[in-house]
Protein backbone atom coordinates (compact mmCIF):
# COMPACT_ATOMS: atom_id res chain seq x y z
CA UNK A 1 0.00 0.00 0.00
CA UNK A 2 1.18 3.57 -0.85
CA UNK A 3 2.09 5.62 2.08
CA UNK A 4 0.29 9.25 1.58
CA UNK A 5 3.30 11.58 0.53
CA UNK A 6 3.82 13.99 3.91
CA UNK A 7 1.94 16.94 3.05
CA UNK A 8 -0.33 15.30 1.40
CA UNK A 9 -4.14 15.77 3.40
CA UNK A 10 -5.70 12.46 3.71
CA UNK A 11 -9.82 13.63 3.29
CA UNK A 12 -11.95 11.14 5.22
CA UNK A 13 -15.52 11.19 5.80
CA UNK A 14 -18.39 11.08 8.96
CA UNK A 15 -21.87 9.86 9.42
CA UNK A 16 -22.82 11.96 11.98
CA UNK A 17 -26.18 12.02 14.13
CA UNK A 18 -27.22 14.77 16.19
CA UNK A 19 -30.11 13.79 18.51
CA UNK A 20 -32.47 16.23 20.39
CA UNK A 21 -34.65 19.06 19.45
CA UNK A 22 -32.79 19.97 16.09
CA UNK A 23 -36.02 20.04 13.62
CA UNK A 24 -37.75 22.98 13.12
CA UNK A 25 -35.02 25.71 14.56
CA UNK A 26 -32.89 25.93 11.48
CA UNK A 27 -30.46 23.75 12.24
CA UNK A 28 -29.65 22.48 9.07
CA UNK A 29 -28.59 25.98 7.90
CA UNK A 30 -26.62 26.27 10.60
CA UNK A 31 -24.76 22.56 9.63
CA UNK A 32 -24.64 24.16 5.85
CA UNK A 33 -23.13 27.23 7.26
CA UNK A 34 -20.54 25.96 9.10
CA UNK A 35 -19.32 23.07 7.16
CA UNK A 36 -19.10 25.98 4.22
CA UNK A 37 -17.11 27.80 6.44
CA UNK A 38 -14.59 24.36 7.27
CA UNK A 39 -14.20 23.49 3.82
CA UNK A 40 -16.32 20.42 4.02
CA UNK A 41 -18.46 17.94 1.07
CA UNK A 42 -21.47 16.74 2.48
CA UNK A 43 -25.05 17.17 3.04
CA UNK A 44 -27.12 17.60 5.49
CA UNK A 45 -31.14 15.98 6.37
CA UNK A 46 -33.95 15.55 8.85
CA UNK A 47 -35.25 11.95 9.77
CA UNK A 48 -36.55 10.32 12.33
CA UNK A 49 -34.22 10.12 14.64
CA UNK A 50 -33.05 13.87 14.51
CA UNK A 51 -30.34 15.19 12.03
CA UNK A 52 -27.66 13.07 9.58
CA UNK A 53 -24.79 14.63 8.55
CA UNK A 54 -22.51 12.93 6.11
CA UNK A 55 -19.39 15.09 6.02
CA UNK A 56 -16.11 15.15 4.22
CA UNK A 57 -12.96 16.44 4.53
CA UNK A 58 -9.55 16.81 6.85
CA UNK A 59 -9.54 15.32 10.16
CA UNK A 60 -8.14 18.87 11.67
CA UNK A 61 -11.61 20.09 9.69
CA UNK A 62 -13.95 17.63 10.63
CA UNK A 63 -12.75 18.03 14.13
CA UNK A 64 -13.00 21.87 14.03
CA UNK A 65 -16.69 21.45 12.49
CA UNK A 66 -17.75 19.12 14.96
CA UNK A 67 -16.80 21.96 17.81
CA UNK A 68 -18.39 24.96 15.99
CA UNK A 69 -21.39 22.73 15.94
CA UNK A 70 -21.98 22.45 19.43
CA UNK A 71 -20.96 26.32 20.29
CA UNK A 72 -22.96 27.89 16.93
CA UNK A 73 -26.32 25.82 17.29
CA UNK A 74 -29.46 27.82 17.00
CA UNK A 75 -30.53 29.31 19.98
CA UNK A 76 -33.86 27.54 19.68
CA UNK A 77 -32.07 23.92 19.69
CA UNK A 78 -30.94 21.36 22.44
CA UNK A 79 -28.30 18.98 21.19
CA UNK A 80 -28.34 15.95 23.27
CA UNK A 81 -26.10 14.11 21.77
CA UNK A 82 -23.65 13.94 18.63
CA UNK A 83 -22.12 10.95 17.67
CA UNK A 84 -20.06 9.78 14.58
CA UNK A 85 -18.77 6.92 12.43
CA UNK A 86 -16.33 6.40 9.63
CA UNK A 87 -17.50 6.28 6.06
CA UNK A 88 -15.53 4.48 3.45
CA UNK A 89 -17.05 5.83 0.32
CA UNK A 90 -16.36 8.90 -1.13
CA UNK A 91 -18.91 11.99 -1.41
CA UNK A 92 -20.13 11.41 -4.45
CA UNK A 93 -20.98 15.01 -5.21
CA UNK A 94 -19.10 18.16 -5.19
CA UNK A 95 -20.01 21.02 -2.47
CA UNK A 96 -22.06 20.79 0.52
CA UNK A 97 -25.81 20.23 0.49
CA UNK A 98 -29.43 20.31 2.32
CA UNK A 99 -31.39 17.62 0.88
CA UNK A 100 -34.76 16.28 1.24
CA UNK A 101 -35.61 14.53 4.09
CA UNK A 102 -36.41 10.90 5.00
CA UNK A 103 -38.46 9.06 7.36
CA UNK A 104 -38.70 6.31 9.26
CA UNK A 105 -39.24 5.55 13.17
CA UNK A 106 -39.57 8.55 14.87
CA UNK A 107 -37.10 9.22 17.94
CA UNK A 108 -36.79 13.02 17.76
CA UNK A 109 -38.86 15.53 18.82
CA UNK A 110 -39.54 19.09 17.83
CA UNK A 111 -39.36 22.45 19.39
CA UNK A 112 -42.43 24.41 20.89
CA UNK A 113 -44.04 27.29 19.26
CA UNK A 114 -41.42 30.79 19.49
CA UNK A 115 -42.14 34.55 20.29
CA UNK A 116 -41.92 36.80 17.59
CA UNK A 117 -38.05 37.86 17.49
CA UNK A 118 -36.83 41.68 16.98
CA UNK A 119 -36.25 41.26 13.36
CA UNK A 120 -39.70 39.93 12.52
CA UNK A 121 -41.74 42.78 15.23
CA UNK A 122 -39.43 45.52 12.82
CA UNK A 123 -40.53 44.38 9.64
CA UNK A 124 -44.36 44.21 10.68
CA UNK A 125 -43.79 47.18 12.64
CA UNK A 126 -42.31 49.42 9.07
CA UNK A 127 -45.00 50.79 6.48
CA UNK A 128 -42.33 50.32 4.31
CA UNK A 129 -41.53 46.47 4.92
CA UNK A 130 -43.61 43.67 2.65
CA UNK A 131 -45.22 42.35 5.45
CA UNK A 132 -45.59 45.56 7.19
CA UNK A 133 -48.88 44.51 9.44
CA UNK A 134 -49.01 40.44 8.87
CA UNK A 135 -50.27 38.16 11.27
CA UNK A 136 -48.40 35.81 10.12
CA UNK A 137 -44.89 36.32 10.10
CA UNK A 138 -42.28 34.08 10.79
CA UNK A 139 -38.33 33.34 10.69
CA UNK A 140 -36.28 30.63 11.23
CA UNK A 141 -35.56 32.04 14.87
CA UNK A 142 -39.44 32.31 15.77
CA UNK A 143 -43.00 31.48 15.08
CA UNK A 144 -44.87 28.71 15.14
CA UNK A 145 -43.43 24.82 15.27
CA UNK A 146 -44.89 22.42 17.70
CA UNK A 147 -48.81 23.66 17.16
CA UNK A 148 -48.63 23.48 13.13
CA UNK A 149 -46.40 20.14 12.51
CA UNK A 150 -48.58 17.14 11.65
CA UNK A 151 -45.74 14.71 11.23
CA UNK A 152 -41.91 14.25 11.57
CA UNK A 153 -39.38 15.13 10.06
CA UNK A 154 -40.40 18.62 10.12
CA UNK A 155 -40.90 19.98 6.55
CA UNK A 156 -43.39 22.41 5.19
CA UNK A 157 -44.94 19.27 3.66
CA UNK A 158 -45.86 18.14 7.25
CA UNK A 159 -47.04 21.26 8.15
CA UNK A 160 -50.03 23.36 8.18
CA UNK A 161 -48.50 25.22 6.07
CA UNK A 162 -48.28 22.56 2.89
CA UNK A 163 -51.46 24.10 1.39
CA UNK A 164 -49.52 27.56 0.92
CA UNK A 165 -47.16 27.59 -2.05
CA UNK A 166 -44.26 29.98 -1.63
CA UNK A 167 -44.63 33.16 -3.81
CA UNK A 168 -41.05 33.47 -5.60
CA UNK A 169 -40.04 36.25 -2.98
CA UNK A 170 -40.61 33.79 -0.32
CA UNK A 171 -38.86 31.22 -1.92
CA UNK A 172 -36.30 33.53 -2.82
CA UNK A 173 -35.48 33.94 0.96
CA UNK A 174 -36.13 30.29 1.12
CA UNK A 175 -33.30 29.68 -0.78
CA UNK A 176 -30.45 32.10 -0.09
CA UNK A 177 -28.03 30.95 2.46
CA UNK A 178 -27.58 35.10 4.06
CA UNK A 179 -30.98 35.69 4.70
CA UNK A 180 -32.26 34.22 8.37
CA UNK A 181 -35.33 32.48 6.66
CA UNK A 182 -33.24 30.11 4.66
CA UNK A 183 -34.88 26.81 4.94
CA UNK A 184 -37.79 28.34 7.24
CA UNK A 185 -40.50 26.06 6.62
CA UNK A 186 -43.23 28.36 7.56
CA UNK A 187 -42.49 31.16 5.73
CA UNK A 188 -44.94 33.13 3.95
CA UNK A 189 -45.81 36.84 3.39
CA UNK A 190 -49.48 39.05 2.52
CA UNK A 191 -48.84 37.64 -1.09
CA UNK A 192 -49.06 34.00 -0.82
CA UNK A 193 -49.45 33.39 2.77
CA UNK A 194 -52.60 32.92 5.27
CA UNK A 195 -55.03 35.56 5.77
CA UNK A 196 -56.68 36.80 8.71
CA UNK A 197 -60.77 37.77 8.66
CA UNK A 198 -63.31 39.15 11.01
CA UNK A 199 -67.07 36.59 11.33
CA UNK A 200 -70.23 37.67 13.36
CA UNK A 201 -71.37 35.25 15.73
CA UNK A 202 -73.27 33.71 12.82
CA UNK A 203 -69.83 32.63 10.97
CA UNK A 204 -70.89 35.69 8.11
CA UNK A 205 -67.48 37.67 7.50
CA UNK A 206 -67.71 41.56 7.86
CA UNK A 207 -66.89 43.85 5.68
CA UNK A 208 -63.54 45.76 7.09
CA UNK A 209 -63.30 48.07 4.50
CA UNK A 210 -63.58 50.88 6.73
CA UNK A 211 -60.17 49.82 8.95
CA UNK A 212 -56.79 49.24 7.96
CA UNK A 213 -57.20 45.58 8.13
CA UNK A 214 -59.28 42.63 10.43
CA UNK A 215 -56.46 43.04 13.05
CA UNK A 216 -57.72 46.88 12.96
CA UNK A 217 -61.25 46.20 12.84
CA UNK A 218 -60.82 43.64 16.15
CA UNK A 219 -58.90 45.82 18.07
CA UNK A 220 -61.79 48.53 17.25
CA UNK A 221 -64.80 46.38 18.49
CA UNK A 222 -62.48 45.44 21.69
CA UNK A 223 -62.22 49.38 22.54
CA UNK A 224 -65.58 49.61 21.88
CA UNK A 225 -66.53 47.14 24.33
CA UNK A 226 -66.92 44.29 22.46
CA UNK A 227 -65.81 40.49 23.17
CA UNK A 228 -63.53 38.48 20.34
CA UNK A 229 -62.56 35.41 19.80
CA UNK A 230 -58.96 35.45 18.12
CA UNK A 231 -57.92 32.48 16.90
CA UNK A 232 -54.06 32.18 17.64
CA UNK A 233 -51.28 29.49 16.71
CA UNK A 234 -52.67 26.53 19.34
CA UNK A 235 -56.45 27.68 19.58
CA UNK A 236 -59.02 30.30 20.28
CA UNK A 237 -58.63 32.77 23.16
CA UNK A 238 -61.50 35.33 24.20
CA UNK A 239 -60.19 39.07 24.40
CA UNK A 240 -61.96 41.91 26.02
CA UNK A 241 -61.37 45.46 27.00
CA UNK A 242 -59.71 44.54 30.70
CA UNK A 243 -60.75 48.11 31.85
CA UNK A 244 -64.30 48.01 30.90
CA UNK A 245 -66.76 46.36 33.81
CA UNK A 246 -69.29 45.15 32.02
CA UNK A 247 -67.13 43.05 29.03
CA UNK A 248 -65.15 41.43 31.78
CA UNK A 249 -68.49 40.31 33.75
CA UNK A 250 -70.07 39.38 30.11
CA UNK A 251 -66.57 37.05 29.24
CA UNK A 252 -67.23 35.50 32.40
CA UNK A 253 -70.82 34.35 32.07
CA UNK A 254 -69.54 33.39 28.25
CA UNK A 255 -67.04 31.12 30.15
CA UNK A 256 -68.43 30.17 33.00
CA UNK A 257 -65.86 30.87 34.81
CA UNK A 258 -67.44 33.26 37.69
CA UNK A 259 -64.06 33.52 40.48
CA UNK A 260 -60.68 32.64 38.67
CA UNK A 261 -58.56 35.46 37.72
CA UNK A 262 -58.21 36.22 34.34
CA UNK A 263 -54.83 36.19 32.82
CA UNK A 264 -54.13 40.08 30.70
CA UNK A 265 -51.72 40.63 28.06
CA UNK A 266 -49.92 44.05 28.00
CA UNK A 267 -49.08 46.13 25.02
CA UNK A 268 -45.25 46.62 25.91
CA UNK A 269 -43.64 45.78 29.07
CA UNK A 270 -43.96 50.24 30.02
CA UNK A 271 -47.69 49.38 29.70
CA UNK A 272 -47.91 46.70 32.48
CA UNK A 273 -45.51 48.33 34.88
CA UNK A 274 -48.74 50.73 35.68
CA UNK A 275 -50.28 47.83 37.37
CA UNK A 276 -47.60 45.30 38.80
CA UNK A 277 -43.84 45.63 39.82
CA UNK A 278 -41.44 43.37 37.62
CA UNK A 279 -38.34 42.71 38.68
CA UNK A 280 -35.30 41.67 36.42
CA UNK A 281 -36.24 37.72 36.00
CA UNK A 282 -39.61 38.16 36.03
CA UNK A 283 -38.81 40.73 32.81
CA UNK A 284 -36.62 38.16 31.60
CA UNK A 285 -39.12 35.64 31.58
CA UNK A 286 -42.13 38.16 29.93
CA UNK A 287 -39.62 38.91 26.93
CA UNK A 288 -37.93 35.42 26.60
CA UNK A 289 -38.82 32.74 23.37
CA UNK A 290 -41.25 31.05 25.30
CA UNK A 291 -43.44 34.19 26.51
CA UNK A 292 -45.71 32.62 29.35
CA UNK A 293 -48.14 34.17 32.06
CA UNK A 294 -46.24 36.01 34.30
CA UNK A 295 -47.90 35.91 37.65
CA UNK A 296 -47.05 39.36 39.58
CA UNK A 297 -47.14 42.03 42.46
CA UNK A 298 -49.68 44.92 42.02
CA UNK A 299 -48.91 47.99 42.73
CA UNK A 300 -50.32 49.67 45.61
CA UNK A 301 -50.82 52.93 43.42
CA UNK A 302 -50.98 51.32 40.04
CA UNK A 303 -53.59 51.91 37.48
CA UNK A 304 -56.90 50.27 37.52
CA UNK A 305 -58.30 47.73 35.93
CA UNK A 306 -61.81 46.24 36.18
CA UNK A 307 -62.43 44.65 39.16
CA UNK A 308 -63.67 41.56 37.91
CA UNK A 309 -60.51 40.92 36.54
CA UNK A 310 -58.87 39.56 39.47
CA UNK A 311 -61.04 40.11 42.35
CA UNK A 312 -59.77 39.85 45.74
CA UNK A 313 -56.14 39.32 44.46
CA UNK A 314 -52.85 41.21 44.73
CA UNK A 315 -51.55 39.63 41.79
CA UNK A 316 -51.96 39.44 38.35
CA UNK A 317 -51.20 37.49 35.30
CA UNK A 318 -49.41 39.28 32.66
CA UNK A 319 -47.99 38.30 29.12
CA UNK A 320 -46.78 40.22 26.21
CA UNK A 321 -47.61 40.06 22.39
CA UNK A 322 -46.01 36.74 21.28
CA UNK A 323 -46.94 36.29 17.63
CA UNK A 324 -47.55 39.04 15.14
CA UNK A 325 -50.79 38.96 15.29
CA UNK A 326 -50.83 39.95 18.75
CA UNK A 327 -48.53 42.77 18.19
CA UNK A 328 -50.82 44.14 15.72
CA UNK A 329 -53.70 43.76 17.65
CA UNK A 330 -52.48 45.64 20.78
CA UNK A 331 -50.26 48.85 18.53
CA UNK A 332 -52.75 50.93 19.00
CA UNK A 333 -54.40 49.84 23.15
CA UNK A 334 -54.36 52.07 25.44
CA UNK A 335 -54.41 49.48 28.14
CA UNK A 336 -54.31 45.17 29.10
CA UNK A 337 -56.51 42.97 27.20
CA UNK A 338 -58.05 39.87 28.70
CA UNK A 339 -56.70 37.29 26.79
CA UNK A 340 -58.28 33.82 28.22
CA UNK A 341 -58.51 30.40 26.20
CA UNK A 342 -61.84 29.98 24.28
CA UNK A 343 -63.47 27.43 26.48
CA UNK A 344 -66.12 26.93 28.90
CA UNK A 345 -64.46 26.54 32.46
CA UNK A 346 -62.89 23.25 32.34
CA UNK A 347 -63.45 22.26 28.88
CA UNK A 348 -60.87 21.54 26.53
CA UNK A 349 -59.69 24.93 24.42
CA UNK A 350 -61.51 25.43 20.86
CA UNK A 351 -59.15 24.76 18.03
CA UNK A 352 -61.83 24.77 15.18
CA UNK A 353 -63.88 27.61 13.25
CA UNK A 354 -67.51 26.16 13.37
CA UNK A 355 -66.72 25.36 17.43
CA UNK A 356 -65.95 28.52 18.36
CA UNK A 357 -69.12 30.11 16.74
Amino acid sequence: MALPAPNEIIIEGRSIRVRGLVQGVGFRPTVWKIARKCGLEGDVLNDGAGVRIRAWGSTSDLDMFLQQLKEQAPPLSRIDSIEWEDLTSPFPEQGFHIVASEGGHVETGIVPDASICTACQDEISNPQNPRYRYPFTNCTHCGPRLSIVQALPYDRDHTSMAGFQMCPSCQGEYDDPSDRRFHAQPNSCPDCGPQAWLENADGDRLDVSGFRDAVDAAATFIRAGKIVAIKGIGGFHLACDAGNEDAVVMLRQRKHRYGKPLALMARDLEMASGYVSINAMERDALIGSESPIVVLERKKRGLSLASGVAPGQTCLGFMLPYTPLHLVLMADMQRPIVLTSGNRSEEPQVTENGEAL
